[in-house]
Formats: C-alpha cells, structure tokens, sequence
C-alpha cells in the first residue's frame, strides 16, 4: 500500500510540477472598412469660407437611399428655409453602428474640397446620432465650435472625462418622456460638465416630448442662429 502511494504521488509530481509557463508579446494591425454615404448642401455663395453643420441622424435613417437623412434635421430645415452653411449628412450603412473615426475622415475630405470656416464647424445628431455628436466631441475636442446632441446616451466612459469638452459651447435636448434613449443621460452629462466649470453649456428638457425631442429643435431657426454665433478662436481657448 505504501508503495502504490508512493508511485502515484511520484506521478501526480511529475504532472504537477512538469507544468511550465511563457510569456511574450504580439503585434497585430486589426483594420475595419466602412462605406459612408453622404449628403452635402452648399449655400449659394461658395466664394467665401462658410460654416459647416455636421448633423448625424439615427438609427430610423440608416441605409443606402440618402433621402432618409433629410427626413430630419438640418436638411428637412433647408427645404422651407435657407442656411448660409454646408451641411454635412453621412449615413450609417443598415448593419453598421456609427464609425466616429470615418465620419472625422468625412469632415476633413469636406474641409479639403469646399471652402470651410475651420472657426465654425459644428456637431449635432439625434438619437444614435446624438451619440455619435458627443463622440466626436470627445475624440477631437479642438474641432468642433459646438456641440448639439439630441435624446443621445452617453457612454460610461466618457461621463468620466467630461471635463475634456467642457469648453466646447453645448446645447443638450432631451424629452421627459423618452422611452428609447433615458432622459437620465442628458441630465448626467449635463451635470458634469457643470462640475468642470463649463464655459457654455444648457440643458433644455421638453415636458411633452417622448424620444422625438428633435423636431422642436431643428425645425426652429434659433438652433443655427446659436450655432452661427459661436467660434472656436473665442470659446475653445
């Protein structure tokens, strides 16, 4: 008996202590394509620099036929009213999410061909895309003369580095009754940006409106007329 046991512990040592481990390290290169659509209004005097309005829409507009992305916004705006701006549309493919890397490639393609007022370029979007809106501000702060995103989320890990946009000018919408995107979002982010001593930012929450909080703000002039006001040599400093 005390041979057996002698034998298997003489075994299960060998297992055990025959283990052994390495370490090392790996580079990979992991690269993603994506195909955005766009639409791109001009205003009619395109010999001087121009603002630009990047308006991002959500995930209803989603798709290859670019008419969705005037269903809304900026664009449904121009088609009863005029906008001495460009206003920049992309569209998110139907089985994508927002690429915030290729809509920035998209603004510096459109800042290359057209005659861009690099002082006055301005974010905004709804739903999905008012996440993006935040996104973008997020990942190039220097950019943008204001941010506008309406019924958006916040990612968790961006309410933690607020205070990395906090001098760009904001204006944050949301409806009470959102039943898609929490009305909680708006007011967090809103909440921390006050903590870092915004230079300029607002929350307007609409007590009558569910996630289509977008329509009372892009239909109304006010919102351009406030974007138009800000630039990024006297606000980004």
């Amino acid at each position: 008996m005390k041979n057996t046991l002698a034998f298997i512990f003489l075994l299960f040592s060998i297992v055990v202590f025959g283990q052994s481990e390495t370490t090392g390290k790996i580079n990979t290169v992991i690269m993603s394509k994506y195909e955005l659509g766009y639409v791109l209004h001009r205003p009619a005097n395109v010999k001087e620099k121009k603002p630009l309005i990047v308006f991002i829409s959500g995930d209803g507009e989603k798709g290859t036929d670019l008419e969705k992305v005037k269903i809304n916004g900026p664009l449904k705006y121009l088609k009863t009213n005029q906008l001495d701006a460009y206003v920049l549309a992309p569209q998110c493919k139907e089985d994508e999410n927002w690429d915030i890397e290729s809509i920035y490639q998209l603004i510096v393609k459109i800042q290359k061909e057209n005659k861009i007022d690099s002082e006055r370029i301005y974010v905004t979007g709804l739903s999905s895309g008012g996440w993006a809106s935040w996104n973008l501000a997020f990942a190039h702060p220097d950019l943008f003369a204001a941010n506008v995103p309406v019924a958006g989320f916040v990612d968790l890990i961006q309410l933690e580095h607020a205070c990395e946009i906090a001098n760009i000018p904001t204006r944050i919408y949301h409806g009470l009754l959102d039943d898609v995107v929490n009305v909680n979002y708006a007011i967090t982010i809103y909440k921390e940006l006050k903590k870092c001593n915004a230079k300029d930012v607002k929350l307007t929450i609409f007590d009558d409106a569910n996630h289509d909080s977008w329509t009372k703000v892009y239909d109304n002039s006010d919102i351009y007329n406030w974007m138009f006001q800000q630039r990024k040599t006297n606000t980004n400093k």
